[in-house]
């Protein structure tokens, strides 16, 4: 049987989903390079929580706030986690010497002793953590106002003159302790990163349930008022379900970007970057940038009050 001589057409391989993807990955690009975004000069102060682990918390943490410096925001990370993982994706130091929020919480000494600047942009700062934090728990019990440690300590930054930030990013531990009281008390908004695989709202209702006692009881300004879809894989129809299951739970809270599973941000944290610094064009740090920008626009200044 003779073979045939005819090749595909280089029409078929722009009508190919790598092709697809690829063009709509430019045209988003350029999107974003036009846009423009208008901050409201007050300081917004989020924390980033999820009681279930591995739903990408610190991921993107690190990686909105980068996305939120790289539009024109000042802002800084407060790594409130033990295991210092947003330290390390800031590249900044956070070793057992450093002067850590530990010393914030523990010893009173002012955050603008121990914010240091990240390497990837003079808009994006990090009060680092350090294996102390561990026993913070245990040490915060035996403190007064031991719930305010950190709202007041970052009133009191806030205070110094040029010491203004646009937003404020908290990255907890993945549990309801001292540490994240201290989180929620100084916050006004919750961020929660939700993964759209299977199970994707277990603990949900538990979290919800803090941030209500937390409000009764601590801080009655603070409020749910971002949902962040991540691990997003729109191959799977689990994902587009997952997706649709969330948004129709929470209408108003869910961001329209969603973040998809990526090579390059996985990786970015071992280089010491977030995925912003590390491969800003790849498909990841897009989403996390529109889903910055998405931040940035929405008013939420009356909202949960």
């Amino acid at each position: 049987m003779k073979q045939s001589d005819e090749t595909p057409s280089s029409s078929s391989f722009f009508d190919s989903p790598i092709a697809r993807e690829i063009a709509d990955l430019s045209a988003r690009r350029r999107a974003l390079e036009a846009v423009t975004v208008e901050l409201s000069g007050r300081t917004r102060v989020f924390t980033v929580s999820n009681q279930k682990g591995g739903v990408g918390k610190t991921t993107t943490a690190v990686n909105i706030a980068a996305a939120l410096a790289s539009i024109g925001a000042r802002v800084l990370v407060i790594d409130l986690d033990p295991q210092g993982n947003a330290s390390t994706a800031l590249g900044v130091a956070h070793n057992a010497e450093t002067a850590s929020i530990y010393d914030v919480l523990i010893n009173e000494v002012p955050l603008a002793e121990i914010v240091q600047t990240s390497p990837e942009s003079e808009s994006l700062l990090c009060a680092p953590s350090t294996i102390h934090l561990a026993g913070a728990e245990i040490e915060l019990v035996s403190q007064v106002a031991r719930e305010h440690r950190l709202r007041g300590a970052l009133r009191d930054y806030l205070a110094i003159d040029g010491n203004h930030l646009d937003f404020v990013i908290i990255d907890c531990p993945p549990s309801l302790g001292l540490l994240t009281i201290n989180a929620f008390t100084a916050a006004d908004e919750v961020l929660i990163p939700i993964q759209c695989e299977y199970y994707a709202l277990e603990g949900l209702s538990q979290l919800l349930g803090s941030v209500q006692m937390i409000q009764k009881h601590l801080n009655p300004t603070l409020h749910v008022s971002t949902i962040l879809l991540t691990m997003y894989d729109g191959r799977t129809r689990l994902a587009q379900q997952v997706a649709d299951e969330v948004r129709s739970h929470f209408t108003d809270e869910v961001l329209s970007t969603v973040i998809p599973r990526s090579v390059r941000v996985s990786e970015a944290p071992s280089f010491g970057q977030t995925v912003i610094a590390y491969d800003g064009q790849s498909a990841g740090a897009i989403a996390y940038r529109e889903a910055a920008v998405e931040i940035v626009n929405r008013d939420t200044t009356t909202k949960g009050s």
